[in-house]
């Protein structure tokens, strides 16, 4: 077998299979799923800062947008830098710098005392974070076989909501405690939400630093002309998962790509080896950049392009804003029936008592409250609901397929958010919270699944960071727009998500099928 090998070429996706399926796919889905879970704590860690640290910085509802806004402008400045740089340098080392910048800026966000300061470095915490959040899945199924791929890019589903139930719990164990240092009238003051915040940035260096004993995509390096490198990587694969010696590996010779590599064919040399820091060496990457960017909009990928372009903004702009401020809610819902027990009240009504009650005044009347138990159980149920369709998604994907599930998410989600206007009490609105934040975590991370088998290897980190720029882009324009009407009238971005996730459902019929396509 290895003789007859040797002599013919093997394409990647047949060399995936003889390399088999074991420890090492093991290890890589706990890696990105670990990636994966430390992006939805890095997204959502703001949803409890709003609350904790409105006394410290003086927050009105509009700096609360505002600062909800500011890592999501990062995204939409980080995702299509990320993806350029990923399809020229390669997925590891773009993810452990964006998880390295991500982390150590999150460190450096604690110790900031001026609101603009620290919604600037919240800002750069959105630029990296995007970049990891964008190639986890890339580089997660460019190592797995055809029959595998589908299933275990799915099953990243079930670490977002990891993510999203740990977070309450780090909140809820670190927030209430009463640490408090420096002091009102100067030096630096360090309290319990600083610490929380530091906390939930130490998984990204860590995960940084253990990506550095994971391999490039042999996939990537076949596109970059480099198919003897991809080869090494393929034998050391093939020893985890069987145990047997690397020189044991059935596979001789890899086939080259068959798309034309611009660079490679002019300058002899690998797309990996130009600097980035060098004028001359930028000059000769930026047109292919351009190119790569063309591409997208060819006629062969154009409809794909705008389709993935136009799902992601309707659905992360619901999502990444009421997901954000649901803790927010939550609390305000606690507020509101304190004082006003066995009322009858929608989420509008209740953001109101922010005008009605404090008179313009709201950093006094609130400074110092600390945020209620139940606000922290609330959002812990919000993370536990998203459980049973994490385990639904890829035990079921192969029979009811992709499209079955952005569909029936993105419809649900729909109609789920015009009932949040319609809701009577705080433990109303809770479980239409849950059903919400279940269902379109399920569909954002189907779209992350889907793209992977929409584009070939060379374009299709790209083509990830093209549409997450929109859909980042829609979740600024969410969080700023529920921040100025969240106290004036809450019921006009709540028909506007609903309408954006209805059109993301029509949208996705137009999608072809994935995951019995080969990994082009």
């Amino acid at each position: 077998m290895s003789d007859i090998n040797s002599i013919f070429e093997i394409d990647y996706e047949q060399a995936l299979t003889l390399t088999g399926f074991g420890w090492f796919h093991y290890r890589l889905l706990a890696l990105c799923g670990l990636i994966y879970a430390n992006t939805a704590i890095g997204i959502t860690v703001m949803s409890f800062v709003l609350p904790s640290a409105t006394c410290d910085f003086r927050m009105t509802s509009e700096d609360k947008g505002w600062l909800t806004a500011a890592p999501m402008l990062g995204m939409v400045v980080g995702s299509y830098f990320w993806g350029c740089l990923a399809d020229t340098k390669g997925r590891r080392i773009v993810l452990i710098a964006a998880l390295l910048l991500d982390g150590t800026v999150g460190l450096l966000s604690t110790t900031a005392q001026i609101f603009p300061i620290f919604m600037f470095l919240r800002f750069i915490n959105g630029f990296a974070i995007t970049g990891a959040m964008g190639i986890c899945f890339p580089y997660l199924g460019e190592f797995q076989p055809t029959a595998y791929r589908e299933k275990i890019l799915c099953w990243m589903e079930l670490f977002w909501t990891l993510g999203i139930v740990v977070l309450p719990c780090i909140a809820w164990l670190i927030i209430p405690l009463p640490l408090q240092f420096g002091t009102a009238d100067g030096g630096i003051k360090f309290s319990s939400w600083n610490l929380f915040v530091a906390l939930c940035s130490i998984p990204s260096l860590l995960l940084g630093l253990w990506l550095l004993y994971f391999p490039e995509s042999p996939k990537f390096l076949i596109e970059c002309g480099e198919p003897a490198l991809a080869l090494e990587i393929l034998k050391d694969i093939y020893h985890i998962n069987t145990g047997r010696d690397r020189h044991e590996c059935p596979i001789g010779r890899l086939k080259e790509s068959d798309r034309s590599n611009t660079i490679m064919e002019t300058h002899n040399r690998s797309i990996r080896t130009f600097n980035i820091h060098d004028p001359k060496h930028m000059k000769i990457l930026l047109p292919e950049i351009w190119e790569q960017t063309k591409a997208l909009c060819s006629a062969e990928f154009r409809r794909n392009t705008a389709l993935a372009c136009m799902i992601q903004f309707g659905i992360t702009t619901s999502y990444y804003t009421l997901m954000i401020w649901f803790p927010e809610l939550f609390g305000r819902f606690e507020e509101y029936e304190k004082r006003y027990p066995n009322a009858t009240v929608s989420v509008c009504d209740v953001s109101s008592i922010v005008l009605e009650n404090v008179n313009d005044t709201l950093v006094d009347d609130f400074c110092g409250t600390e945020i209620d138990t139940k606000v922290y159980w609330h959002t812990l149920l919000l993370g536990i609901a998203c459980i049973p369709t994490s385990l639904w998604l890829p035990l079921c994907v192969h029979r009811l397929g992709a499209k079955f599930f952005l569909i029936f998410s993105l419809l649900v989600a729909g109609l789920v958010t015009v009932g949040l206007a319609y809701v009577g009490n705080s433990t109303q609105n809770l479980i239409l919270s849950c059903i919400f934040e279940a269902l379109t975590s399920m569909g954002i991370s189907t779209v992350y699944c889907v793209m992977v088998d929409l584009f070939p290897t060379n374009l299709r980190v790209m083509a990830a960071a093209f549409s997450l720029t929109f859909g980042r882009c829609g979740a600024l324009l969410g969080n700023l727009m529920f921040g100025f009407l969240v106290d004036l009238n809450c019921l006009v971005p709540i028909v506007l998500f609903s309408i954006m996730l209805f059109g993301s459902a029509i949208l996705c019929f137009f999608l072809p099928n994935t995951g019995t396509t080969a990994l082009q």
